[in-house]
C-alpha cells in the first residue's frame, strides 16, 4: 500500500482501534439487561469487573449451573489478553488498508490488476483474524445456544457472518476476478506507442510492480519512472503516480519545473463517450464497496456491543 502521511495514517487507525476490542463479561451484561440493576448490585466497583457482591455470586453460580459462564484461569486470561491483543492490531491494518484504498484511492486503484502488497496484507489479515477470532469466540462462549439467545452472542454472530461474507468476496475477487482483470489489462503495454490517454488510461501507469510511472500537469504526460523521486510510483509519501497533478502542485514547496523536466509521453484527452465497464470490473467494484460498508457495520456492531 502506498505510503501516507503521518495524520492521515493516525485517523484510520484511530477510526478502527476499537474494533475487536475485548469486552466486558457477557454475564454482567446480560444480567444488567435482564433486571435492570445497575453494576453496582453485582460489583463492589460501581463501574464494573474486579470483585463480586454476594448478589454478583450467586448470579455466577446460576450462569454456571445453566452451563451460560465459562470461567479462565489466570493463565488462560493471559493467553486470551495475547490473542486479543494479535486480533486487533490485525483489524486495524486491515481495516485500515480497506478504508485507505476504497475512500482515498477509490476502487479505480486496483481494478486494473491487485497490488501483491494489498493481497498479501489482506489474505494475512484474513487468515490471523480467523485464527485468533476462533480462539476468542472459544475462550468467551461455554455453549451454542448463546450465539442466538443473548444480546452478546447475536451480535458476535452477526459479525461472524459480515467477516465470512468478507472473506468470501475476498476470495473471488482473488482467485476469479483479479485474474481476468489481469487478462483484460495489462497496464505495461496499454498505450505504449499511443500519445492519447484518457484518465483511465494513466490510472494503469502507477509505477508499482515494474508498471510505468506516468502523472499528467496541465493537460500533458509526463514519464517520472526513472526519478528517484517517484520510487514505487510514490512521491515524498503524499503524491501517486497515475493522476493528474495539475491542483496539487499549486501547493507543492517547488515549482512546475520539476514536473516539466519530465520525459513527455503524450497528452491527456477527454474520455470521447462514457465506457462500459468489462463484468468482470463491474463486479469488482460491487465486492468493494460492498467490504467498505461491512467495514462501517461491523464497527457499528461494536459499539452497541459495547456503549449501547
Amino acid at each position: 500500500m502506498a505510503n501516507i502521511h503521518a495524520p492521515i495514517k493516525i485517523s484510520f487507525l484511530l477510526a478502527v482501534m476499537f474494533v475487536f476490542m475485548p469486552s466486558m463479561s457477557s454475564a454482567t451484561t446480560e444480567y444488567a439487561r435482564q433486571t435492570g440493576l445497575k453494576c453496582l448490585e453485582c460489583h463492589v466497583d460501581a463501574i464494573g469487573g474486579g470483585k463480586l457482591t454476594k448478589t454478583g455470586e450467586i448470579f455466577i453460580e446460576e450462569m454456571k449451573a445453566k452451563g451460560l459462564y465459562k470461567p479462565l484461569s489466570r493463565t488462560q486470561k493471559f493467553i486470551r489478553f495475547i490473542v486479543g491483543y494479535i486480533h486487533m492490531l490485525t483489524a486495524i491494518a486491515w481495516f485500515g488498508t480497506i478504508l485507505y484504498v476504497h475512500i482515498l484511492l477509490k476502487p479505480a486503484y486496483a481494478a486494473r490488476g491487485l497490488p501483491k502488497g494489498e493481497l498479501f496484507l489482506g489474505w494475512l489479515s484474513i487468515i490471523i483474524l480467523s485464527v485468533t477470532g476462533t480462539l476468542l469466540t472459544i475462550s468467551r462462549i461455554p455453549s451454542w445456544e448463546i450465539l442466538y439467545t443473548t444480546r452478546f452472542g447475536i451480535l458476535l454472530s452477526i459479525k461472524i457472518i459480515l467477516f465470512l461474507i468478507m472473506a468470501s468476496t475476498a476470495a473471488v475477487v482473488t482467485f476469479v476476478i483479479g485474474p481476468r482483470l489481469r487478462k483484460k489489462i495489462n497496464a505495461a503495454d496499454i498505450h505504449r506507442a499511443k500519445k492519447e490517454f484518457t484518465i483511465e488510461d494513466l490510472h494503469s501507469f502507477d509505477g508499482k510492480e515494474g508498471r510505468p510511472g506516468y502523472v499528467s500537469y496541465k493537460g500533458r504526460i509526463y514519464n517520472v519512472t526513472g526519478s528517484k523521486l517517484w520510487k514505487d510510483g510514490s512521491h515524498v509519501k503524499k503524491h501517486l503516480a497515475g493522476h493528474d497533478l495539475t491542483d496539487a502542485l499549486k501547493t507543492a514547496p517547488h515549482g512546475e519545473e520539476k514536473i516539466l523536466s519530465m520525459p513527455e509521453a503524450g497528452i491527456l484527452v477527454e474520455t470521447g463517450q462514457k465506457k462500459t465497464k468489462p463484468m468482470p470490473v463491474k463486479i469488482f467494484y460491487i465486492m468493494a464497496y460492498t467490504n467498505l460498508a461491512f467495514v462501517f457495520l461491523i464497527t457499528f456492531i461494536i459499539a452497541l456491543w459495547r456503549w449501547w
